[in-house]
């Protein structure tokens, strides 16, 4: 498994390590279907286990989302990428960022090429491309 370097962060503030501590244990408990969290001692970056789901063009297949949580998470996003190597579909680039919604940079290589030197995801500037998708 290789992580993707994260931009320099802080420490979680308290009220951050409390909710994720008490999520943790609600993950451990009752983990969501098909999902798997791979246990560090590091409680800001979370390594998640994705299976594909049956039926679909992703079954039988495995993925790892990235998930790094900020300093006052949870009234800020965490960012959350797939590890290499990442799903193929139209709103997964390349690298493991994935585009929500209907709002993305035009092309996998531009923005890929863009990204370098660990940008973040939550730094990328998106604009309407397809609502087909």
């Amino acid at each position: 498994m290789t992580t993707v370097a994260a931009p320099s962060r802080k420490a979680l503030s308290k009220i951050a390590c409390n909710r994720l501590q008490k999520e943790l244990v609600e993950w451990q408990v009752n983990p969501p279907v098909g999902f798997k969290h791979n246990l560090t001692d590091n409680l800001q970056r979370w390594v998640i286990e994705v299976a594909g789901a049956a039926g679909t063009l992703y079954a039988n297949e495995n993925y790892q989302l990235q998930v790094d949580f900020p300093e006052h998470y949870p009234m800020e996003a965490p960012q959350v990428i797939f590890l290499h190597p990442a799903p193929l579909h139209p709103h997964i680039y390349s690298n493991g960022h994935i585009c929500l919604g209907n709002q993305r940079p035009a092309d996998n290589d531009r923005y890929v090429k863009n990204c370098k030197n660990g940008r973040s995801p939550k730094e990328t500037r998106w604009w309407f491309h397809d609502d087909k998708v």
